[in-house]
C-alpha cells in the first residue's frame, strides 16, 4: 500500500521557486515512506512515473497539461495505488473526488497585485478556493501567508499550519571579498530577483539616484531579463542619469550567486510583498548586510538581523543605503547578525515540521 503520495510532477531541470522547495523538502519526508509521482527517478525512493510535459519548462502548455493531468489522471493513480493521502507542494489537487490531500500555499501575490488577464490570477481567484475548501489541511511558508489565506479565502486559521522554509547552507555562505571582480572595484548594492512591478525596482532606482554620492557606487540588478519590465527600467535608468552606475546582470548562475552576494556592500530588497523571501535569507547566510521591507513575511525571515524600511518611502530606502555605505561598524553588525539568523533555518527543520502535519492525516 502506498499510503502517502507526493506530487512532484512540476519538477524540471532548471528548478526555481516551487520546484526548489519541492526538491529540498521531499528528502526529509523519507520517514513517511512516500511514493513520489515524478518523471525523474530518485534512488532510495519508491517512484511512480508521470509524463514529463507537465512543468514550467513547457511554458503555459506545461501548466495546462499539469492541471488537466491533476484532474483526470491523478485520481486514477490515487485509487490504483490505494493511497490514503496526497501531498501537493503547490495549491493544485483533484477536485470533487475521493482523494484526500494536503496542499502547500506559497503566496497570494496574484490576488494582492491582480492582473485579470493573467491565467494565474484567475486560477487563484476561481480554482484555489475550491482546492483549499476540499483539502484536509493547508501548509504555508509564513505567518503572513497564513493571514492572507484567511483574509482572501475565509479559511479557518485552525486549518492552516505555517512552516518557514530554508536555504542551502552548504552553498550560501560568506565568500572572501576578492572572489568577485567588479568594474573598477567600485562598491555595489545588489538586488536579486524578478522584475515584476511588485518587486518595487522603480523605487529602488530612485533611492539609489538620490544617494548624495551615488557616483561612488554601483547598483547591480540580478535576475532574468523580462521583456515586459526591463525596457521600462532601462528608460527610468536613462531618465535618472545613472546609466554608468546601474548594471542589469540578467540571469546569474547558481554557482556564482554566493560570490556576487558576498561581495556586495548591501543586499537591497524593497519588495512590496513576499510569501517567504528566499533571496533575503540567502543574503544573510552570505554575511551581506540586508535592507528589506517591513511588510509581509520579510520581518519573519530577518528578525532584527536587517534594516527594515517602508518600501513605499523612497527616502527611507536611500537613508538605509547611505547608513550602510558610510558606516563600516554597521556593516559588520548586520553581517554578523545575518549569519547567525540564517543558522536558525534548515530544510531538515522544515521537513520535520511538514512531516508532523502529514502524519496527522495518513
Amino acid at each position: 500500500m502506498n499510503e502517502l503520495l507526493i506530487n512532484l510532477s512540476m519538477l524540471f531541470s532548471q528548478p526555481t521557486g516551487i520546484s526548489n522547495y519541492a526538491l529540498n523538502l521531499f528528502p526529509h519526508l523519507k520517514s513517511l515512506n512516500p511514493t513520489l509521482l515524478t518523471a525523474k527517478n530518485f534512488p532510495n525512493f519508491q517512484c511512480y512515473p508521470v509524463p514529463d510535459n507537465l512543468t514550467p519548462a513547457q511554458g503555459s502548455k506545461g501548466h495546462l497539461h499539469r492541471l488537466l493531468w491533476t484532474q483526470l489522471q491523478l485520481p486514477k493513480i490515487y485509487q490504483r495505488l490505494s493511497a490514503k493521502l496526497l501531498f501537493s507542494p503547490l495549491p493544485e489537487a483533484p477536485l470533487f473526488t475521493s482523494c484526500r490531500y494536503v496542499v502547500q500555499v506559497h503566496d497570494l501575490i496574484p490576488l494582492r497585485f491582480p492582473n485579470w488577464r493573467s491565467p494565474l490570477t484567475n486560477y487563484m481567484r476561481y480554482c484555489v478556493p475550491q482546492v483549499l475548501a476540499q483539502a484536509q489541511h493547508i501548509v504555508c511558508n509564513s505567518y503572513s501567508t497564513a493571514r492572507d489565506i484567511t483574509d482572501f479565502y475565509g479559511v479557518a486559521a485552525s486549518k492552516i499550519t505555517p512552516v518557514l522554509l530554508a536555504y542551502d547552507a552548504k552553498h550560501f555562505r560568506p565568500f572572501p571579498q576578492d572572489t568577485v571582480e567588479t568594474s573598477n572595484n567600485i562598491p555595489y548594492f545588489l538586488y536579486l530577483g524578478r522584475q515584476d512591478k511588485y518587486k518595487n525596482l522603480h523605487k529602488l532606482l530612485k533611492a539609489f539616484a538620490n544617494l548624495p554620492n551615488y557616483r561612488d557606487y554601483q547598483l547591480w540588478l540580478a535576475g532574468p531579463v523580462d521583456k515586459r519590465f526591463t525596457p521600462i527600467l532601462q528608460t527610468q535608468i536613462a531618465d535618472l542619469g545613472v546609466e554608468n552606475q546601474v548594471k542589469i546582470l540578467d540571469y546569474v548562475t547558481y554557482d556564482e550567486l554566493p560570490k556576487i552576494i558576498s561581495r556586495a556592500l548591501a543586499f537591497v530588497f524593497p519588495s512590496l510583498w513576499e510569501g517567504f523571501g528566499f533571496p533575503v535569507l540567502e543574503a544573510m547566510a552570505c554575511g551581506t548586510p540586508v535592507i528589506t521591507s517591513n511588510l509581509s513575511s520579510l520581518p519573519e525571515v530577518t528578525g532584527d538581523a536587517a534594516i527594515l524600511i517602508n518600501p513605499y518611502n523612497t527616502e527611507e530606502i536611500t537613508t538605509a543605503m547611505q547608513q550602510i555605505a558610510s558606516d563600516t561598524q554597521l556593516q559588520t553588525h548586520y553581517s554578523r547578525l545575518g549569519v547567525e539568523r540564517a543558522k536558525q533555518f534548515s530544510w531538515e527543520k522544515t521537513g520535520l515540521a511538514t512531516a508532523e502535519v502529514l502524519k496527522r492525516f495518513i
